[in-house]
């Protein structure tokens, strides 16, 4: 009966405090995969926020004119 071979070692490179560093790669890819998302979350935000604050304007204008 021959022997399996042993699978080679894995070999990784880690900074002094891996656990940070696999924290803030594993954000950076979060965020990278979710940049579109985010960006048109946050110009639909803006655009709400834009409208209300036009809208409230334009009452506060009726309501001082009339």
């Amino acid at each position: 009966m021959q022997r399996r071979p042993t699978p080679p070692a894995t070999a990784t490179t880690t900074g002094p405090h891996p656990h940070e560093s696999s924290t803030a790669a594993r954000m950076l890819a979060l965020l990278h995969r979710h940049r579109r998302t985010a960006a048109a979350q946050l110009l639909r935000g803006l655009c709400y926020g834009a409208g209300t604050g036009l809208t409230g304007l334009a009452t506060w204008w009726l309501q001082q004119h009339l």
